[in-house]
């Protein structure tokens, strides 16, 4: 990939590229591309809000390529969800690729790199045995399971990827499972004997040699925490839907262990011969089970020397387990592939089980609460890890090692980006930020309405007077309404007791998968579609299906959520305001993703009620007001329902 430098600046390759794809130029675009390039060039970090509409893919991927094709180096890009994974190498990318290539010396290349368990694995396949053309059955009697995994098989023997995603349809992850590995449970490709024509080998052979590798951030974030590569060699990460990178992180990062687990792990290990180490561990799975039942769900802040030590005893056991199994039987052939995996991935597994324990144990070693870098809880009979703060390994593995380029339409919370910048540990000094606007004008295009007049959201169900002003609006809209929750509960109970008062259809998340509902109030206008935290985000409804976005209270957190409980105490102690740090951060980017619903087209006119008056009557509703679009605001219910009537009139 080493070329002679690109003659064409950033802004003529963008022009190109817009008009060969038949756009239009946006100056939100343009200055977004040209602050990206200065940041790959000044080897600064960037984080970069781009609103619906601002063509902010073109504008960090023009970039990359000609960054790629100057310094012959690959370009990591991650996401958080996988629908913009596939537009980005199905639809963006392969686009682009195709407009550039008049413009440069070598057409511009591009890969997806996935999690190994996304591959098929072809000795998994070789080792079932599975016919195909399997005779002696007729249809009826295979079950149903099985119709898809003979599916699979036969996929197999024609796909050139092997990647699930090709699989069109698609099957249950029960039928996947079958034919696929996770990275622990891998041979490795220099001992499988199928190693040659692996998959997710050839996946990872064809990203390293490509300008463009496309991931996911939770690959990201296990690249940056391995000890070895697994993304291709880079020195560029550009991350998009970058609101969501903490918490992908936090995930990733997350261990639990539980009584169930440990038992299966016993059971896998008596197959194996496990020299009677089997017996001992089932035991404390059970004495396990018993112990963390004793506990009431929720946050652990000390540890007592009995809990200790059983727990230290436990992984005493966990690894005289896996020593044991680690060992082949007396005869057992070296040979047996499938007997080698199958060791190797308890073993694995068993070494973090113990891990995890001793992690654990290390949050109680010290007596000082500033001292602990993770956080442990007792939920649904589970004892779970997480850190308490992923800012520090960022900052030292990803934005030390990189130049890192962040993007999304919520990134400026409050008007500002020092919140996400200090939840992602960007070094102080290092970076730069940008705002490349909308092409939307939200103030005259939508209405913020905070229902000042109904009383506060409590604990008693949806009130009356909240009920009343739901119907009142929804009626005025003409149906046209996404319902924005803070608990299923909760629009369980508006979608019940509305759908007796209102002459339209209310579909509820959970009654169909979220994109064929999302679908069904997209194509039947008057329709209403409530439900909670996932359609908050990414839902893409423009025209006039949606016409009022409905928020029944501000999305606070719960206070006894553990880790972000822990985390405000942290800011607390440390001179912070951990309120405003942790829970108001949480809500304010829920509040500005969830107004981000209305506006999808710059043809889109609408409202976002907020049924909850503390946005006008708390301190910390400036804060959340300036994290969402800036529309015309008002509480007057009645100037909105004349709006809204308008609206529908027009």
């Amino acid at each position: 990939m080493n070329d002679e430098p690109l003659n064409q600046t950033t802004e003529e390759l963008l022009d190109q590229a817009v008009a060969a794809l038949g756009g239009a130029r946006r100056d939100g675009q343009h200055a977004m591309a040209q602050a990206v390039t200065k940041a790959l060039e000044s080897e600064r970090h960037l984080a970069v809000q781009a609103g619906t509409g601002t063509g902010k893919s073109l504008a960090y991927l023009v970039p990359a390529i000609r960054h790629a094709h100057n310094t012959g180096s690959s370009i990591i890009v991650s996401t958080a969800t996988i629908a913009l994974q596939r537009q980005l190498v199905e639809r963006d990318l392969p686009r682009l690729v195709e407009a550039l290539e008049p413009h440069m010396q070598r057409k511009p290349t591009f890969a997806i790199m996935k999690g190994r368990n996304n591959y098929a694995c072809l000795n998994k396949v070789a080792q079932a045995g599975f016919e195909p053309d399997e005779t002696l059955l007729e249809d009826e009697d295979i079950s149903w399971t099985s119709k898809h995994v003979k599916r699979v098989f036969e996929w197999v023997d024609e796909t050139e990827t092997g990647d699930r995603d090709d699989l069109v349809p698609g099957v249950p992850d029960l039928a996947w499972r079958q034919v696929s590995v996770t990275s622990r449970e891998c041979l490795g490709a220099s001992r499988c004997p199928q190693g040659e024509d692996c998959f997710a080998e050839l996946a990872k052979q064809k990203a390293s040699q490509v300008d463009i590798v496309v991931t996911n951030h939770a690959l990201l974030a296990i690249d940056a925490a391995a000890e070895t590569n697994i993304l291709p060699e880079h020195d560029v990460v550009i991350v998009d839907e970058a609101h969501e990178l903490d918490a992908r992180i936090t995930s990733v990062a997350t261990a639990e262990i539980n009584a169930r687990a440990i038992k299966m792990a016993a059971n896998r290990a008596k197959s194996l011969g496990a020299e009677g180490k089997d017996i001992r561990l089932a035991e404390l799975a059970d004495d396990f089970a018993i112990f963390i039942d004793s506990y009431d769900s929720g946050r652990w802040v000390d540890m007592d020397e009995p809990s200790k030590n059983q727990l230290d005893g436990l992984a005493t056991a966990i690894i005289e387990c896996k020593t044991a199994v680690s060992r082949p039987s007396e005869g057992e052939s070296t040979n047996d592939p499938e007997k080698f995996a199958e060791r190797q991935n308890l073993t694995n597994h068993l070494s973090e089980m113990a891990e995890t324990i001793h992690r654990i144990l290390e949050v109680f070693d010290t007596d000082d609460a500033a001292d602990q870098d993770d956080v442990v809880w007792v939920d649904d009979s589970s004892l779970a890890v997480a850190p308490l703060s992923v800012a520090d390994m960022l900052r030292e593995n990803l934005f030390g090692q990189n130049t890192v380029v962040l993007t999304s339409a919520t990134l400026a919370l409050g008007g500002r980006f020092d919140a996400m910048a200090a939840q992602w540990g960007m070094p102080k000094g290092t970076w730069d930020s940008m705002d490349a606007g909308t092409p939307f004008n939200p103030a005259k295009s939508g209405i913020l309405y905070v229902a000042s007049h109904l009383p506060a959201p409590g604990r008693d169900g949806i009130a009356e007077e909240t009920l009343k002003e739901m119907k009142e609006l929804i009626m005025a809209a003409g149906g046209r309404t996404l319902g924005l929750f803070s608990s299923r509960r909760a629009a369980e109970e508006a979608a019940e007791k509305l759908r007796m008062q209102v002459p339209f259809e209310i579909y509820v998340q959970g009654q169909d998968t979220t994109g064929a509902l999302v679908e069904k109030f997209s194509k039947h206008e008057n329709s209403c579609l409530f439900g909670t935290l996932t359609l908050w985000q990414g839902v893409d409804v423009p025209g006039p299906a949606c016409s009022l976005v409905l928020i029944d209270r501000i999305p606070f957190p719960r206070p006894d959520q553990p880790l972000l409980q822990a985390r405000t105490e942290a800011a607390n102690a440390a001179g912070r305001k951990g309120f405003m740090e942790v829970s108001a951060t949480h809500a304010a980017l829920l509040m500005a993703q969830g107004a981000g619903r209305l506006l999808r087209s710059t043809s889109d006119r609408g409202v976002v009620a907020v049924l909850d008056n503390r946005l006008e009557t708390k301190r910390y509703g400036g804060f959340l007001k300036n994290s969402m679009p800036q529309f015309w605001p008002t509480t007057n219910p009645d100037t909105v329902r004349g709006a809204l009537k308008r609206l529908v009139a027009s």
